[in-house]
């Protein structure tokens, strides 16, 4: 099982309602407000309009959210190498959202989909009763964690078909326990993965592709955990965060293409719950745009423009991020920072949204989705 087909129907809907009438409040271009006192602003040379490489988004007028990164809390009992996140928001580390603050910014938001995120959710003392007001809402929860306090924190829920358990595992024991800092994950992590399962939840994987990841460890992770019955399988290449020095764990595009060019084998015997069409961009077989609104991210310091990776800005509300945020100036050859990137959190919105669809699309997603 991938995804339940109601939740493709339900999102499928969503968004042929609004690439017909989006809101024309989210539509609008005002300035940006260019805030040097901004500690998070990171200052970097703009490619100039006549030298950018791609022709104008053809969303860019029709923008409207997929999934909203909730991070109610950075703080994390890891360090993981490739985190950028404890060490952008280290100032504010202790720092938390209200419950109020979390639900006034989904309903702000209206995604169908809420990955809630961090840190690591589960210490957020009012995780459970969050994921419940959420679900109340009719909205879809993958509550992303590392897997280590599921078995601690289990009984606070009750399994919905609607919320996914989604574990963080970079790999096999010694791997995985490598990349977190930290003896022993893995194996709680597993705990975790089988006592949620044992309860009637629904339970994903993350994995994040470095450079020095190993595919073939990746398929017998993926074999490791079939006895389990894991529901899916999300998969993507390394997150580029500006905040993390260490670059040489990060990929070009040509390192992309050459650990992704045999993943629709991986798809074909894994329940991966990547679209076929992102699959083929990390392949490398096809040109799709970035577009970070299609996954939008609040957290302690408002939402954070433009994207999950790249900090210029916080926003206080939804509106201001969707309005003053200058699009056109973001994505590979329009910004240095993007040339690289081929991260989920911006491109598998643009699969969502058929850009660059081909006939063929239709065929595949049903394929995938009934396989």
């Amino acid at each position: 099982m991938r995804v339940p087909l109601s939740q493709v129907a339900d999102m499928a809907t969503y968004i042929a309602k609004n690439k017909i009438r989006p809101k024309p409040e989210w539509q609008k271009n005002l300035a940006v407000a260019d805030d040097a006192a901004n500690p998070f602003r990171i200052v970097h040379t703009q490619i100039p309009a006549a030298k950018r490489e791609h022709k104008p988004h053809p969303m860019i007028n029709k923008r409207f959210p997929l999934v909203m990164m909730l991070e109610p809390l950075h703080a994390c009992n890891l360090t993981c190498t490739g985190c950028g996140r404890i060490r952008e928001y280290e100032t504010s580390i202790r720092e938390r959202l209200s419950l109020e603050q979390c639900l006034k910014a989904v309903d702000e938001c209206g995604a169908p989909m809420v990955s809630i995120c961090g840190g690591e959710p589960l210490l957020y003392p009012e995780i459970a009763k969050l994921c419940e007001e959420i679900l109340n809402r009719g909205r879809y929860i993958q509550l992303c964690t590392n897997g280590m306090f599921i078995v601690k924190k289990l009984k606070e829920f009750k399994p919905h078909p609607s919320l996914v358990f989604n574990v963080h595992l970079d790999g096999m024991e010694k791997n995985h326990d490598l990349a977190v800092e930290r003896e022993g994950v893995f194996r709680e992590a597993i705990e975790g993965i089988k006592a949620a399962k044992a309860a009637g939840f629904k339970v994903f994987t993350n994995t994040t592709v470095y450079r020095e990841t190993s595919m073939d460890e990746v398929w017998e992770l993926y074999e490791y955990l079939e006895p389990l019955k894991v529901d899916g399988h999300t998969i993507a290449p390394a997150y580029g965060y500006s905040a993390v020095n260490d670059r040489e764990i990060f990929m070009t595009r040509e390192d992309v293409h050459e650990k992704f060019k045999d993943i629709e084998k991986m798809a074909k015997r894994f329940p991966l719950v990547s679209s076929p069409v992102y699959m083929e961009f990390l392949k490398g077989d096809r040109e799709l745009p970035c577009t970070a609104w299609g996954n939008p991210t609040y957290n302690v310091k408002g939402w954070k423009g433009p994207c999950y990776l790249i900090t210029d800005a916080h926003h206080d509300t939804f509106e201001d991020l969707m309005t003053r945020t200058p699009w056109e100036n973001y994505g590979a050859g329009n910004d240095p920072r993007c040339d690289q990137c081929m991260v989920h959190c911006g491109y598998e919105p643009s699969a969502a949204y058929g850009i660059n669809a081909k006939m063929s699309d239709p065929f595949k997603t049903l394929s995938w989705l009934l396989r």
